[in-house]
Protein backbone atom coordinates (compact mmCIF):
# COMPACT_ATOMS: atom_id res chain seq x y z
CA UNK A 1 0.00 0.00 0.00
CA UNK A 2 1.17 3.28 -0.29
CA UNK A 3 1.11 6.36 1.12
CA UNK A 4 0.12 9.86 -0.11
CA UNK A 5 1.22 13.50 1.13
CA UNK A 6 -1.21 13.53 4.51
CA UNK A 7 -0.02 9.82 5.58
CA UNK A 8 -3.20 7.99 4.74
CA UNK A 9 -2.98 4.81 3.06
CA UNK A 10 -4.72 4.53 -0.55
CA UNK A 11 -8.07 1.72 -0.57
CA UNK A 12 -8.06 -0.78 -3.05
CA UNK A 13 -11.64 -0.35 -4.70
CA UNK A 14 -13.90 -2.46 -2.35
CA UNK A 15 -15.33 -5.24 -4.36
CA UNK A 16 -18.87 -5.80 -3.27
CA UNK A 17 -20.83 -9.28 -4.25
CA UNK A 18 -24.58 -10.40 -3.69
CA UNK A 19 -25.94 -13.49 -4.75
CA UNK A 20 -29.19 -12.25 -5.83
CA UNK A 21 -30.96 -15.41 -6.91
CA UNK A 22 -30.30 -18.65 -7.60
CA UNK A 23 -31.87 -21.78 -9.16
CA UNK A 24 -32.24 -24.69 -11.23
CA UNK A 25 -32.23 -24.02 -14.96
CA UNK A 26 -33.03 -27.25 -16.16
CA UNK A 27 -32.03 -30.77 -15.19
CA UNK A 28 -32.31 -34.42 -16.12
CA UNK A 29 -32.21 -37.73 -14.41
CA UNK A 30 -32.23 -41.11 -16.24
CA UNK A 31 -31.90 -44.12 -14.23
CA UNK A 32 -30.61 -46.64 -17.44
CA UNK A 33 -29.79 -49.33 -14.76
CA UNK A 34 -33.28 -49.76 -13.76
CA UNK A 35 -34.91 -48.84 -17.52
CA UNK A 36 -32.78 -52.23 -18.52
CA UNK A 37 -34.25 -54.49 -15.09
CA UNK A 38 -30.25 -54.83 -13.95
CA UNK A 39 -29.85 -56.16 -10.38
CA UNK A 40 -26.73 -57.01 -8.64
CA UNK A 41 -23.40 -55.22 -7.36
CA UNK A 42 -22.07 -53.41 -9.69
CA UNK A 43 -18.85 -50.84 -9.25
CA UNK A 44 -19.70 -47.53 -10.94
CA UNK A 45 -16.95 -45.39 -13.14
CA UNK A 46 -18.35 -41.79 -12.61
CA UNK A 47 -17.32 -39.05 -15.02
CA UNK A 48 -18.70 -35.93 -14.74
CA UNK A 49 -17.90 -32.78 -17.04
CA UNK A 50 -18.50 -29.26 -16.27
CA UNK A 51 -18.96 -25.83 -18.31
CA UNK A 52 -19.61 -22.52 -16.91
CA UNK A 53 -21.24 -19.56 -18.66
CA UNK A 54 -21.34 -15.86 -17.93
CA UNK A 55 -23.11 -13.01 -19.22
CA UNK A 56 -24.17 -8.97 -18.23
CA UNK A 57 -27.88 -9.07 -17.41
CA UNK A 58 -29.94 -5.55 -18.54
CA UNK A 59 -30.01 -4.41 -15.07
CA UNK A 60 -26.64 -2.18 -14.15
CA UNK A 61 -23.82 -4.21 -12.17
CA UNK A 62 -25.97 -7.94 -12.74
CA UNK A 63 -24.59 -10.67 -13.95
CA UNK A 64 -25.99 -14.25 -14.49
CA UNK A 65 -23.43 -17.15 -14.18
CA UNK A 66 -24.61 -21.34 -14.95
CA UNK A 67 -22.77 -23.84 -14.10
CA UNK A 68 -23.18 -26.71 -15.96
CA UNK A 69 -22.63 -30.51 -14.95
CA UNK A 70 -23.19 -33.51 -16.97
CA UNK A 71 -22.72 -36.78 -14.59
CA UNK A 72 -22.08 -40.11 -16.13
CA UNK A 73 -21.83 -43.36 -14.40
CA UNK A 74 -20.99 -46.64 -16.02
CA UNK A 75 -20.26 -50.31 -15.13
CA UNK A 76 -16.35 -50.75 -14.37
CA UNK A 77 -16.88 -54.30 -16.03
CA UNK A 78 -19.05 -53.77 -18.83
CA UNK A 79 -19.09 -50.02 -19.69
CA UNK A 80 -22.76 -49.91 -19.26
CA UNK A 81 -24.49 -46.96 -18.37
CA UNK A 82 -25.86 -46.60 -15.39
CA UNK A 83 -27.15 -43.40 -15.33
CA UNK A 84 -26.83 -39.85 -16.71
CA UNK A 85 -27.23 -36.41 -14.78
CA UNK A 86 -27.91 -33.34 -16.34
CA UNK A 87 -27.76 -30.15 -14.43
CA UNK A 88 -27.61 -26.50 -15.58
CA UNK A 89 -27.54 -24.76 -12.11
CA UNK A 90 -27.68 -20.67 -12.28
CA UNK A 91 -26.90 -17.36 -10.07
CA UNK A 92 -27.20 -14.01 -10.64
CA UNK A 93 -25.12 -11.87 -8.86
CA UNK A 94 -24.21 -7.77 -8.65
CA UNK A 95 -20.88 -6.75 -8.57
CA UNK A 96 -19.47 -3.74 -8.05
CA UNK A 97 -15.88 -2.47 -7.44
CA UNK A 98 -14.28 -5.16 -9.67
CA UNK A 99 -11.89 -4.03 -12.23
CA UNK A 100 -12.81 -4.59 -15.68
CA UNK A 101 -9.99 -6.71 -17.22
CA UNK A 102 -10.62 -8.93 -13.83
CA UNK A 103 -14.27 -9.36 -13.97
CA UNK A 104 -14.13 -12.06 -16.57
CA UNK A 105 -12.18 -14.52 -14.28
CA UNK A 106 -14.06 -13.10 -11.27
CA UNK A 107 -17.24 -14.41 -12.83
CA UNK A 108 -15.77 -18.01 -13.91
CA UNK A 109 -13.97 -18.42 -10.55
CA UNK A 110 -15.28 -16.78 -7.37
CA UNK A 111 -19.20 -16.74 -8.36
CA UNK A 112 -19.33 -20.43 -9.20
CA UNK A 113 -17.52 -20.99 -5.79
CA UNK A 114 -20.25 -19.58 -4.55
CA UNK A 115 -22.88 -21.92 -6.02
CA UNK A 116 -20.73 -25.16 -6.06
CA UNK A 117 -21.97 -25.95 -2.53
CA UNK A 118 -25.50 -26.12 -3.53
CA UNK A 119 -25.03 -28.30 -6.72
CA UNK A 120 -23.08 -30.49 -4.63
CA UNK A 121 -25.94 -31.04 -2.45
CA UNK A 122 -28.42 -30.91 -5.70
CA UNK A 123 -26.33 -33.77 -7.06
CA UNK A 124 -26.03 -35.83 -3.85
CA UNK A 125 -29.76 -35.90 -3.45
CA UNK A 126 -30.75 -36.44 -6.96
CA UNK A 127 -28.66 -39.59 -7.16
CA UNK A 128 -29.82 -40.65 -3.91
CA UNK A 129 -33.30 -40.27 -4.79
CA UNK A 130 -32.74 -42.06 -8.29
CA UNK A 131 -31.90 -45.18 -6.49
CA UNK A 132 -28.25 -44.97 -6.37
CA UNK A 133 -25.90 -44.12 -3.24
CA UNK A 134 -25.54 -40.61 -2.91
CA UNK A 135 -22.83 -39.05 -5.38
CA UNK A 136 -20.40 -36.50 -3.15
CA UNK A 137 -18.81 -34.38 -6.11
CA UNK A 138 -15.06 -33.73 -5.40
CA UNK A 139 -14.11 -30.27 -4.67
CA UNK A 140 -13.62 -28.53 -8.34
CA UNK A 141 -10.38 -26.19 -8.75
CA UNK A 142 -12.59 -23.08 -10.98
CA UNK A 143 -8.78 -21.36 -10.80
CA UNK A 144 -7.67 -24.49 -12.97
CA UNK A 145 -11.15 -25.12 -14.47
CA UNK A 146 -10.42 -21.45 -16.00
CA UNK A 147 -6.87 -21.91 -17.13
CA UNK A 148 -7.41 -24.99 -18.95
CA UNK A 149 -10.05 -23.39 -20.80
CA UNK A 150 -7.91 -20.35 -22.02
CA UNK A 151 -4.96 -22.33 -22.75
CA UNK A 152 -7.38 -24.40 -25.15
CA UNK A 153 -9.04 -21.31 -26.66
CA UNK A 154 -5.42 -20.51 -27.38
CA UNK A 155 -4.29 -23.39 -28.71
CA UNK A 156 -7.40 -23.21 -31.04
CA UNK A 157 -6.30 -19.70 -32.26
CA UNK A 158 -4.58 -20.37 -35.43
CA UNK A 159 -1.47 -18.17 -35.13
CA UNK A 160 -0.13 -16.10 -38.07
Amino acid sequence: MSENGNGAAQAAPQVRMNVLAQFIRDMSFENILAQKRATGNVQPDVQVQVNLDAQKRDAEHQYEVVMKLNVTSKAKETGDEMFILELEYAGIFHIEGVPEDQLHPFLLIECPRLLFPFVRRIVSDVTRDGGFPPLNLETIDFMQLYRSELARRQAETPQN
